[in-house]
């Protein structure tokens, strides 16, 4: 083969997949959104920030998108203005969904849409007939690495043993890090923060130790420590190397006092998880306040909105840690995330353990999450588990907060 020829071949290849693309949307049914229902696994999640309500959002055409996130009443009002609507949209239907009210969403209403954008993703990706990483750009790395949110979630660790065992046990099962938290004492009880310093010190020895000279491991803070008690735990630990030091002050003081812990100490800082969209990530992530952010699926507002997080993280170098989330949530955090380009390592909990409502969701062995193949978010439900508690039909026709500018975009009202 000629050079010429060689180049057009290449040229031909680089083009098949969006040429295929172009030709399924060429061909993409006309859809409108008709009933959107959500339900409670057994397993049912109390707690926002970790919610597996099920999310399905069915269409006209007979394809139905699965998300996860929300409950009920927060679901209701944003379902509620995509009845009748046209699926494809998904970045319009995101913006009338966070600006159609009077209020701007606070972090439960960006939960719910968040769940709702997952969705329509999964929709996108069934039409297609392509998986999450592909309609994102494709994939810019093979697997998610990761690291237990709590040690005792990997096989043949139990409570009694030591941090220094539970951290080599931890690496040799192929999770990246060991993660441990500040000296807990469980759900209630004084914790006497200049006691606890020190003990989060011999911890972090031990951690050490475990993981190796070369190993990782990090410490969640917990938003225990006012700011000059965080500086202090995070000096006594620097020389051991963690790889960061989590939520060190309360997410309320974090734009004041994490740009005055940057300065104070070497030690990365990761934080975030209790956040919601860009604008609270932005001035932190502009200013290098912090190296890695926690944001998370369905927290920020889905996909649509954790992309553009990325996006902002890759301009300046910081690097994405995501919060752990629902299974569903967490299926689609692995197809979205191996898009990203830059530093990045993954909260996870459920090891190689499976639903009974969701046969099919996760790829994880050796301590890493692989982002599927399948269409969509890559999940299967099995609904007879499930109880249903929310479904809407009807079109939520309150007046919209929004004027559209000339061109049919949303601006403010």
């Amino acid at each position: 083969m000629d050079r010429r020829k060689f180049l057009q071949s290449l040229s031909l290849a680089a083009a098949l997949p969006l040429a295929r693309m172009r030709s399924a949307l060429a061909a993409m049914p006309t859809m409108k959104i008709t009933r959107i229902r959500a339900y409670a696994p057994p397993d049912a999640n109390p707690l926002f920030a970790q919610s597996n309500t099920v999310v399905t959002v069915e269409t006209s055409a007979g394809i139905t998108g699965v998300g996860e996130g929300g409950f009920a009443d927060t679901l209701k009002q944003c379902a509620g203005r995509l009845i009748g609507q046209d699926p494809q949209y998904i970045e319009h239907l995101w913006q009338d969904m966070s600006r159609a009210f009077f209020y701007p969403p606070g972090r439960e209403l960006e939960h719910a849409l968040g769940a709702l954008d997952l969705a329509l993703w999964d929709i996108r990706g069934k039409v297609l007939s392509l998986p999450l990483h592909e309609l994102l750009g494709g994939k810019t790395r093979n697997f998610v690495e990761l690291y237990p949110t709590i040690g005792n979630a990997v096989p043949g660790i139990t409570p009694d043993m030591s941090v220094k065992e539970r951290a080599q046990r931890t690496i040799a099962a192929g999770y990246r890090a060991w993660r441990m938290d500040a000296a807990s004492l469980g759900r209630s009880g004084v914790y006497n923060t200049r006691e606890r310093v020190l003990q989060v010190y011999e911890d972090a020895v031990q951690a050490r130790e475990g993981v190796g000279k070369n190993g990782d491991w990090c410490v969640d803070f917990h938003q225990r420590f006012d700011l000059i008690d965080a500086v202090r735990c995070a000096g006594l630990i620097e020389p051991l190397a963690p790889l960061f030091v989590e939520d060190p002050v309360r997410t309320e003081m974090f734009n004041m006092d994490l740009p005055k812990m940057r300065r104070m100490t070497n030690v990365p800082i990761a934080a975030g998880e209790e956040w919601g969209n860009k604008w609270d990530f932005n001035p932190l992530v502009e200013n290098h306040d912090i190296d890695y952010v926690r944001a998370t699926l369905p927290n920020v507002g889905g996909i649509t909105e954790m992309m553009k997080i990325a996006a902002i993280c890759e301009t300046h170098d910081v690097g994405l840690i995501p919060h752990f989330t629902g299974p569903i949530a967490t299926a689609a955090l692995a197809g979205c995330l191996c898009t990203f380009s830059g530093p990045l390592l993954m909260e996870y909990n459920y090891g190689a353990t499976k639903q009974s409502w969701l046969p099919v969701a996760l790829d994880f062995k050796d301590g890493k999450l692989w982002p599927n193949e399948r269409p969509g978010l890559g999940v299967e439900l099995d609904m007879r588990p499930l109880k249903r508690i929310l479904e809407v039909t009807t079109y939520n026709s309150e007046r919209a907060q929004y004027y559209t500018r000339p061109d049919g975009s949303i601006t403010n009202w």
